[in-house]
C-alpha cells in the first residue's frame, strides 16, 4: 500500500511541480520582452527626435509640419511617427499616459513644465536619461538641454504614454 500511494504522490508533486515552473517561465517571458520592447522604442522615440535638432521654433506650428516645431508640435510629431497618438498641447498631453515621479523618470517620458511660474503647463519636453532633455525651444529650436535649476524649478510633472 505504501508504494501505491508513494508513486501516486510523487507523479503529483512532478506533476505540480512542472506546473508551477511552466507558469513562472512563461510568466517571466513576456515582462522581459515588455520590457525590452519599451527600450527599443523609447530609443527610436530619441532618435527620431534628434534627426530634428535645430529645426527652427514657431509657437502654433501646425501639426505635421516638420520645417518647424512648438514644443508640443515636436512631442506630437516625434510619437506620431513611432506610432503613438498624442494631443495637439501640452496642457494635452499632460492627461496622457501614467503618472510618473520624477525620481522614476525613463528615456522617452514626456516632461512638463510651467515656464511662467503659474503653475499651468505651458511647456513639454522628452526625457532622454541622464538629466537630458529632448525640446523645442524658442531658441535655438530643437535641442538638448541638461536638467538645471530652470527646469527643476518649472517641473510639473511626467507621464509615461507606452
Amino acid at each position: 500500500m505504501r508504494g501505491k500511494y508513494g508513486k501516486k504522490l510523487t507523479a503529483w508533486m512532478l506533476s505540480l511541480a512542472l506546473l508551477v515552473t511552466g507558469l513562472l517561465f512563461t510568466a517571466a517571458v513576456p515582462a522581459a520582452e515588455a520590457a525590452t520592447s519599451r527600450s527599443v522604442l523609447a530609443d527610436r522615440i530619441v532618435q527620431t527626435g534628434l534627426k530634428y535638432l535645430g529645426t527652427p521654433y514657431y509657437f502654433g506650428a501646425r501639426s505635421g509640419d516638420t520645417r518647424r516645431f512648438d514644443c508640443s508640435s515636436f512631442t506630437q510629431y516625434v510619437y506620431y511617427v513611432n506610432g503613438i497618438q498624442l494631443p495637439r498641447t501640452s496642457r494635452q498631453q499632460a492627461k496622457v499616459g501614467q503618472y510618473v515621479p520624477s525620481s522614476q523618470l525613463q528615456k522617452a517620458d514626456l516632461v512638463f513644465f510651467s515656464t511662467k511660474r503659474n503653475g499651468r503647463i505651458d511647456h513639454v519636453a522628452i526625457y532622454m536619461g541622464n538629466n537630458q532633455l529632448l525640446h523645442a525651444l524658442p531658441k535655438p529650436g530643437v535641442t538638448v538641454t541638461k536638467v538645471n535649476s530652470y527646469w527643476k524649478n518649472t517641473y510639473v510633472g511626467a507621464r509615461r504614454v507606452f
